[in-house]
């Protein structure tokens, strides 16, 4: 079975590689099929050239024995070895490559993937589509602005996902502005105005709206009188907003009704509850910070108590929230080491699991967009060392930890609201490992990102920022074992960049308790 490909930056640029790959071994074929058709063409000239002068006066011409040879040994040889060079399939080193690399292509899933992909970008960052077809995005670089427009045939193949999803918000929108380039002037091979025209009245009767779809209907019918659907359609649009017209001048109550139901259209509401508040912290929206509070946040040099190894170099920190306690380290690991983490992870990188609060078995979820990979102390001296450097820096016992997950979201790429630790009715979530619950989270940001990519924390409405080489430190449970609910958080989609993160979740055994109240707040 073909893996899957996601928006993993790694494996992205891999693909970018194999399409260059190509394109050369494309430019081959054409060179090479320019060369052969220039040979042909030579030999015709010469040809057309021979057999004008000859045919004039045959006889006078085959007269001379030279003429008469050469005559016998085009028909029997030359022609022969024409022949030949032009059944020459010149096509088979390109076929060839382009068959081997076919089996890492993505397939009809994954740029499926993609298209929500953009319209998860589009919701939660509240971007018309003019913006993304564009390519103007916020945080982008012009020069790679120039290069990532979408063509009305785009906008068409985003607004056909989202209608095979029966998703007629995202549709509508997406075959608006494939209408809107294609009346700017844009052509398009594949697609027509009437066919999009089509799709647009389906998906605004689908949300209430008939005066619309009667609109795009009619105009259909300019185009092409003999559309037998849009025929159909018409009668039955005309005929329900006049009856839907004759119940508002009867009942100027339902009147209001519908005119409210008009009015609430849009994204229809999905399994998150918090999905607003959500998008909101993302945006940097909603952030619930009082100057007050933000004056009790205070950096400092930060050796644990005195440890050993920070009383002559202590590290950086920062407080990022004050309840539940959120603190931030600074230039807590290397360029070099973080280099060295994303090259062990990279060839094990894997579509990112969750634990089923069920069963307690890993498995994906359409919430967890990501590409991870666990590395183990034993596996290199630099996992080994940050395993130690969170240990002595948090004052927990990592030994009983799991291993270092290394995560990377692509474009796109999220994990939306959840607690990190197992909750009174996930009895079993950890039981396989055998340590107890999450006592802790460390989360090691290993990229910037030019945009996108926070983690928020929805119940406070609490937002961190990615910064390269810190890692941000949370307890998930109160002192008496309890699951501290304030710390429910999400990884926001990455609209521009890639997101590089490394966390290490910190179990219970192991611990002693009197320890935690160094960072810990007494509730």
């Amino acid at each position: 079975m073909k893996p899957k490909v996601s928006a993993q930056t790694g494996q992205m640029t891999d693909l970018l590689f194999t399409e260059k790959d190509l394109v050369t071994s494309l430019k081959d074929y054409i060179r090479a099929e320019e060369n052969k058709l220039e040979q042909i063409k030579r030999w015709a000239d010469k040809l057309d050239v021979l057999s004008a002068a000859a045919t004039q006066d045959p006889e006078g011409f085959l007269g001379h024995p030279v003429n008469a040879f050469k005559l016998m040994k085009r028909l029997n040889t030359e022609w022969g070895e024409l022949e030949s060079l032009v059944l020459t399939d010149m096509s088979d080193v390109f076929i060839s490559n382009l068959t081997i690399q076919r089996q890492h292509f993505p397939n009809d899933d994954d740029q499926t993937g993609a298209a929500k992909a953009l319209m998860r970008l589009q919701d939660t960052y509240q971007l018309d589509t003019n913006t993304i077809s564009t390519g103007d995005l916020p945080g982008s670089s012009s020069a790679a602005s120039q290069q990532t427009a979408l063509t009305v045939d785009d906008c068409y193949d985003l607004g056909k996902v989202a209608y095979s999803e029966a998703d007629y918000y995202h549709t509508e929108l997406w075959m608006v502005q494939a209408l809107k380039q294609l009346d700017q002037g844009e052509t398009s091979s594949t697609v027509d105005t009437v066919t999009i025209l089509d799709y647009l009245s389906y998906s605004v009767y689908q949300q209430g709206d008939l005066e619309r779809a009667l609109e795009f209907t009619k105009r259909l019918l300019e185009l092409d009188a003999t559309h037998q659907r849009a025929n159909g359609n018409l009668k039955y649009f005309e005929y329900q907003l006049a009856k839907q017209k004759k119940v508002e001048k009867r009942e100027e109550g339902e009147a209001a009704e519908g005119r409210q139901r008009r009015e609430t259209r849009g994204r229809p509401d999905d399994y998150l509850p918090e999905r607003r508040k959500y998008e909101q912290l993302c945006r940097g929206e909603g952030i619930r910070m009082t100057p007050r509070r933000q004056s009790r946040l205070f950096c400092r040099y930060y050796d644990n108590s005195r440890h050993p190894r920070y009383v002559i170099g202590p590290v950086k920190q920062e407080d990022e929230w004050d309840s539940p306690r959120i603190v931030r380290y600074h230039d807590i690991v290397s360029d070099k080491e973080m280099e060295k983490i994303k090259e062990l992870a990279k060839p094990r990188l894997r579509r990112a699991t969750i634990s089923n609060p069920v069963t307690g078995v890993l498995e994906t979820a359409h919430y967890r967009i990501s590409k991870s990979a666990w590395l183990g102390a034993y596996e290199h001296p630099v996992v080994d060392e940050i395993n130690q450097r969170i240990q002595d820096i948090t004052g927990l016992d990592v030994t009983t930890a799991e291993d270092l997950q290394v995560a990377n979201y692509g474009v796109g790429g999220q994990y939306e609201p959840h607690f990190d630790f197992g909750r009174k009715d996930e009895p079993d979530a950890f039981e396989e490992l055998g340590t107890g619950n999450r006592i802790a989270t460390w989360l090691l940001y290993m990229s910037d990102v030019q945009a996108g990519g926070a983690t928020v924390f929805t119940d406070v409405r609490a937002a961190v920022w990615p910064r390269k080489g810190t890692a941000v430190f949370w307890y998930n449970l109160y002192p008496s074992g309890e699951g501290d609910y304030r710390t429910r958080h999400a990884a926001c989609p990455v609209l521009v960049g890639n997101k590089w993160v490394s966390n290490k979740w910190i179990h219970e055994r192991g611990q002693e308790f009197r320890r935690r109240c160094s960072l810990q707040e007494t509730d």
